[in-house]
């Protein structure tokens, strides 16, 4: 039940409500305040910092060089074009400097701003020098960032796409590797009024992230970064550069051309151990072997620009196809004296049998006549008559019991000299041409200076 003796009680409650609420609306309407004081105040600091500011004038003109500090972080590197000699790689572009018109004094060391900032601003104009292509981003907004501190530093960063070029010496191909270089600076102000630097040492100027290759050829061994100056008839100028080193990796080439070649070499050979009369069975080895060599000296070229120098892998399949075409002219030569050999004991034995035969008939017309003109005589004494039968019939088996026939058969089946000797110097030499190709192109290293190796 309700009763008097509880009513201050709940009145203090309800005081103390309403005093709790009262003090929340005045904070919260105080931090309303402070932020519109806040947003007033940055408002000002822009207002001032761009009043009188003229973007077209570098900072320190007439006083000081401007020195831009730039550092990359790499995102995405890769893919490299062997046809077009370029690659493509996906960067954070950083550049700080700093401009003393832009000082202010505000509850802020920094202020983050955005790419609108930047347009009202002097920014370097840095351009890459073997780039062919660069790409801004501007999905969903121009992807860059400007941060100002309070002493006029700022820091300016930018997302880009360069495709750059990447001069390639492909002597060693496919066992080759490859520095490609960025380079960039500043495209109208000389050393004398802008130059570049690093923001740090080596090691951290340029960043590439562990999982951001996309190379299906190459493995990525690192970078070194340097500094040069170039001159042209406008001036010097400072460029900035950043060389990748690439070693391009062997197995695709191994399974797609090597082994093919040296599997034809094998089969090439393999018709030395045919007997030198099957001629369909190694023509059929050579010709094909010269074709399937010539096949793929052709498809090995599609994927490579038309140097005019041959590369490693040309002087591979060229010895290939010296050895397949050296197996077919083994086997012309082998065939070519098979042949004459064959071809006059042939002639021999056809020559006694025709003269074998030829006796043979002479004797069976000269007992017909004998007996077309003798009948009445032969009638009288008809027992020699068999004998004379017998004796014109059992010839043939006489001469061909005492005659001394050559044997036709001794030249086949035969190995010929050449194709002995074949068979050990073919192998031999293509095993050594085997060992010393691959140990002095696999063992070659290049040697490159302060290399950053990669992640």
């Amino acid at each position: 039940m309700w009763s008097w003796g509880s009513a201050p009680g709940l009145l203090i409650c309800l005081l103390a409500l309403t005093a709790l609420w009262k003090i929340r609306s005045v904070n919260a309407d105080a931090q309303s305040d402070a932020f519109k004081t806040n947003i007033t105040l940055f408002t000002r600091i822009l207002d001032s910092l761009l009043d009188g500011y003229d973007n077209r004038l570098r900072p320190g003109l007439g006083d000081r060089i401007t020195e831009v500090k730039t550092n990359i972080y790499v995102t995405s590197f890769g893919p490299v074009s062997d046809t077009d000699m370029e690659y493509t790689i996906d960067v954070f572009f950083r550049q700080s400097w700093k401009d003393e018109r832009l000082k202010f004094h505000g509850p802020m060391n920094i202020l983050p701003l955005n790419n609108l900032m930047a347009s009202k601003i002097w920014t370097p104009d840095t351009f890459f020098h073997n780039g062919k292509k660069s790409v801004a981003h501007n999905m969903t907004m121009p992807n860059k960032l400007l941060r100002i501190k309070d002493d006029g530093t700022l820091l300016y960063t930018m997302r880009l796409t360069v495709h750059a070029e990447c001069p390639m010496h492909l002597e060693d191909f496919p066992m080759d590797f490859h520095s490609c270089p960025l380079k960039f600076g500043s495209y109208a102000y000389t050393i004398s009024e802008v130059t570049y630097a690093w923001t740090k040492n080596a090691s951290e100027s340029v960043v590439v992230e562990g999982e951001s290759s996309r190379l299906n050829q190459y493995d990525l061994l690192g970078q070194t970064v340097g500094q040069e100056t170039i001159k042209s008839s406008t001036g010097e100028y400072t460029v900035m550069t950043a060389h990748f080193h690439l070693k391009r990796k062997i197995g695709y080439f191994v399974i797609q051309t090597y082994l093919p070649c040296i599997m034809t070499v094998i089969l090439s050979q393999v018709s030395f151990w045919l007997n030198r009369e099957s001629v369909p069975a190694r023509t059929v080895f050579g010709v094909t072997t010269v074709l399937t060599m010539t096949t793929l000296s052709i498809s090995a070229r599609n994927s490579l620009p038309k140097v005019a120098y041959a590369t490693a892998m040309d002087w591979f399949i060229a010895v290939c196809y010296a050895f397949v075409f050296s197996a077919l002219i083994e086997f012309a030569t082998v065939n070519y004296f098979t042949k004459r050999g064959w071809a006059w004991d042939g002639k021999s034995v056809v020559t006694d049998k025709k003269k074998e035969r030829s006796s043979v008939m002479k004797k069976n017309n000269a007992y017909a006549v004998a007996v077309a003109n003798y009948a009445p005589n032969i009638t009288k004494d008809s027992s020699a008559l068999p004998t004379i039968a017998k004796g014109g019939a059992s010839e043939p088996n006489k001469t061909k019991g005492d005659g001394k026939v050559p044997d036709s058969k001794k030249t086949f089946n035969s190995v010929s000299k050449i194709d002995r000797m074949s068979r050990i110097l073919f192998p031999v030499l293509f095993g050594s041409f085997n060992l010393v190709y691959w140990a002095t192109y696999l063992n070659r290293e290049p040697i490159i200076k302060d290399m950053v190796p990669s992640n």
